[in-house]
């Protein structure tokens, strides 16, 4: 018997429904898939019942890897590593679709990895992925609401966004403490082109780190009270972070460039 490791973020998901809707939210008869921590393989049978061209599936549990190669012998290209330390955009010639029940601990930071990396060549064409419900609130908010955040920004910037259906602790073994949300994304086609997706990241940190209070210091911190700026984009310096919308922040990141060039 297999035990969830707590250090990795493991929750196996066994509810035979929420796999099902899973997998039947977008078509990948003869398409390249990727699955991100299958741990038991519960979702991969099902994935592989879809008749894919080629599956991968990064595992960096050793036992689980080991597991899911006598598991489904010839069927699986295992990847046994972290996530974070695999360089997508060279494993395929053809863009895949992404499944996976992420890690907790480490969600965020696979996603905004994705979109960091994410070029004019994209790697995928969609990705259906597990949150934890408070985390995917915070990727779907909308500007002018309280979950509203970096994490809103950076995925809008790149990402079409729709929240599938939210899931009990029930449906997982073991039982994580908290419901969990199952995301489908999209890559948009037309994004806004900044020179080096860190400035963004820098740029909304400086911003939200007082997220309760008005823009004006964030804003004197970055462009030292500069108006011309202010003026350009039609800023109210009594404004809070959550009232400016993702293009408004971009927009504060292209000025950001042009003032560092």
């Amino acid at each position: 018997m297999i035990k969830a490791k707590k250090s990795l973020g493991q929750n196996f998901l066994i509810d035979d429904s929420v796999l099902k809707t899973i997998v039947n939210h977008i078509e990948i008869n003869n398409k390249i898939v990727l699955e991100i921590g299958p741990g038991t393989g519960n979702l991969t049978k099902y994935i592989l019942n879809k008749t894919p061209k080629k599956t991968f599936v990064i595992e960096k549990d050793d036992e689980l890897a080991k597991k899911l190669k006598i598991k489904y012998p010839n069927l699986l290209n295992i990847i046994n590593k972290d996530v974070l330390d695999v360089d997508e955009n060279s494993l395929f010639d053809e863009k895949v679709v992404v499944f996976g029940n992420l890690p907790y601990n480490i969600s965020t930071e696979i996603l905004s990895k994705w979109i960091v990396n994410l070029g004019d060549n994209l790697w995928f064409e969609a990705l259906v992925l597990m949150f934890q419900k408070e985390v995917a609130d915070r990727i779907i908010a909308n500007f002018n609401s309280s979950k509203y955040g970096r994490l809103s920004v950076l995925t809008s910037w790149k990402l079409n966004v729709i929240k599938i259906m939210d899931i009990k602790p029930s449906s997982f073994k073991p039982k994580p403490k908290i419901d969990s949300s199952l995301i489908f994304f999209t890559p948009k086609k037309d994004f806004y082109k900044i020179k080096d997706p860190k400035n963004l990241e820098k740029i909304t940190r400086i911003f939200f780190n007082n997220r309760r209070k008005m823009i004006k210091k964030p804003y004197n911190q970055i462009f030292n009270g500069d108006l011309r700026v202010l003026d350009k984009l039609k800023l109210d310096l009594k404004l809070r972070p959550q009232n400016l919308s993702p293009k408004t922040y971009l927009k504060l990141t292209q000025e950001y460039e042009k003032l560092i060039s």
